[in-house]
């Protein structure tokens, strides 16, 4: 076997990698009660579609991966400022972020 083949990179090793973080992720929103950890669960989610949509665009030499990969980053950038924002009100209101304690909605 030459060592050009056991040094490449194929499509599955990226859905290995796109497989694990999106086990993180969904992992993280689904066990945690700080609503940070679990917002850095939604990033490793989106991530993990990502990798899975620059994969197959590398592989099949389209240009389409690579488009919804910068829709993905728009939105995620924007999803963070946005559920920050939120946080930061939370915290302001309950002095906490565990999700478990915020069960009332404030006027």
């Amino acid at each position: 076997m030459d060592i050009q083949q056991l040094t490449t990179i194929g499509i599955y090793h990226y859905l290995t990698i796109s497989a694990l973080l999106l086990g993180l992720g969904i992992f993280a929103v689904m066990t945690r009660r700080n609503a940070i950890v679990i917002l850095m669960g939604v990033e490793l989610i989106l991530n993990a579609a990502n990798i899975n949509f620059l994969a197959f665009s590398k592989y099949n030499g389209g240009m389409e991966g690579v488009m919804f990969s910068l829709f993905i980053i728009v939105i995620a950038a924007a999803e963070a400022a946005i559920a920050l924002a939120i946080i930061i009100n939370i915290y302001k209101l309950f002095k906490s972020v565990d999700v478990s304690r915020i069960d009332t909605m404030k006027e």
